[in-house]
């Protein structure tokens, strides 16, 4: 009886041990304070940060970058309404953040990159690591220098040992992942020539379209985003020298230049895509979306159809990515946002998968050279595999 019971005790202690390596390891935060000399600050001029789970064995020399969404602030009062947020200043950010999917440290959970040198760079500039203003307002002591963080990020970074690195990839999810396609290649030109660099958006596909009523709101949008943070010199000259300096926020301008090899994970029905470009809050007085944003399966029939319609738009902005065998893709038909990230979508038995992929294997196929994975879903709800999110009532719209 005795010898069962300790028997029992085992399993569990096994299973718990298993759940916790899934669910991630704490990695604590680094303060880079010696970006603020360089003007390299958050919204309220407090130091950037990272968190850095160091690589071992094999993988010592491997390095993923990654880069934190969060959204933007277009203009001083929605930049004054971050600035004293964890999303505009160091000092409050959580000091330990946890580390699962692509970046858990789990061969069973992540067999392709767990023994790399993986970082979680915070976001703190709403600019998705473009602005550069010099001027700082004493009224408002707001600072836009989200592409000085950049650079103050990755100098530290070469410093801690990605000078010597063999493999390096820059990602991010959602602003961070639009901050992943922007600057693709100038993470290259930074690293040491002989490094094999691949870049990773997450769910970074932002697209220009209509909202619900009719309105181009979105393309208004980045353009004050864009002109608020100064932005215009720090985005592909590719693009500006063709398209005004806003529309270059927009992946579907900027993705044909890129050079650097470069993969996307998004869902054509991407949930923040859903809730702010297609039916933001001032597109939709009478509340008639909420239900259907915050559950897809409460989506009336006609708001299945804009969402049909949208996920058309997607797809044919998505076209401007092109064929070039360097790039790669798995844009699922399901109702999420930034799938790399969690171990459920990343990789596990129940994970989303394309062709009986999963997200990990065809990131890992791509950059390993192991096969390219281009690979589209069909329509929604036709992927039972997929983890539709289901939003929290009290949720803010607008996040």
């Amino acid at each position: 009886m005795e010898t069962s019971r300790k028997g029992q005790w085992l399993s569990v202690l096994i299973c718990v041990v298993l759940l916790l390596k899934a669910e991630g390891v704490p990695v604590g935060i680094t303060f880079v304070e010696n970006a603020v000399a360089k003007g390299a600050v958050c919204l309220d001029g407090s130091p950037p940060a990272y968190h850095f789970h160091k690589g071992s064995g094999a993988g010592i020399n491997n390095w993923i970058v990654h880069f934190e969404g969060g959204g933007w602030c277009n203009n001083v009062t929605s930049c004054l309404s971050r600035r004293d947020t964890r999303l505009g200043s160091s000092k409050k950010m959580d000091t330990q953040l946890s580390f699962s999917g692509f970046f858990s440290n789990s061969k069973k959970f992540n067999p392709d990159f767990y023994d790399w040198n993986r970082i979680k760079v915070r976001y703190c500039d709403g600019s998705s690591f473009t602005g550069d203003v010099e001027a700082v307002d004493p009224a408002t002591n707001l600072h836009f220098r989200g592409s000085r963080v950049f650079a103050a990020v990755v100098d530290d970074l070469l410093a801690k040992g990605m000078k010597n690195a063999q493999n390096a990839i820059i990602s991010g999810c959602s602003a961070g992942g639009l901050a992943a396609i922007l600057n693709c290649d100038r993470f290259k030109s930074l690293l040491p020539r002989t490094t094999k660099v691949k870049c990773l958006a997450d769910a970074g596909y932002f697209i220009n379209v209509k909202d619900v009523s009719g309105a181009q709101r979105i393309e208004e949008f980045y353009s004050q985003v864009v002109q608020t943070h100064g932005s215009a010199k720090n985005l592909p000259a590719s693009c500006t020298s063709r398209l005004r300096p806003g529309l270059c926020f927009f992946p579907q301008n900027v993705v044909s230049q890129i050079s650097t090899p470069i993969f996307f994970v998004n869902a054509a029905y991407d949930s923040w895509q859903i809730k702010n470009i297609l039916a933001p809050g001032a597109a939709d007085p009478h509340g008639t979306w909420r239900e259907c944003k915050l559950d897809i399966k409460k989506c009336s029939s006609n708001q299945l159809s804009a969402m049909q319609v949208f996920r058309t738009d997607f797809l044919r902005a998505f076209g401007a990515v092109g064929n070039s065998p360097s790039k790669g893709h798995f844009i699922d038909g399901c109702y999420a946002h930034c799938q790399t990230g969690t171990q459920e979508t990343w990789l596990r038995n129940d994970s989303p998968v394309l062709g009986s992929t999963t997200i990990a294997k065809a990131v890992g196929d791509w950059y390993y050279d192991r096969k390219p994975f281009k690979q589209i879903d069909c329509a929604y709800p036709c992927n039972p595999t997929c983890h539709n999110r289901i939003f929290d009532q009290n949720e803010r719209p607008d996040v």
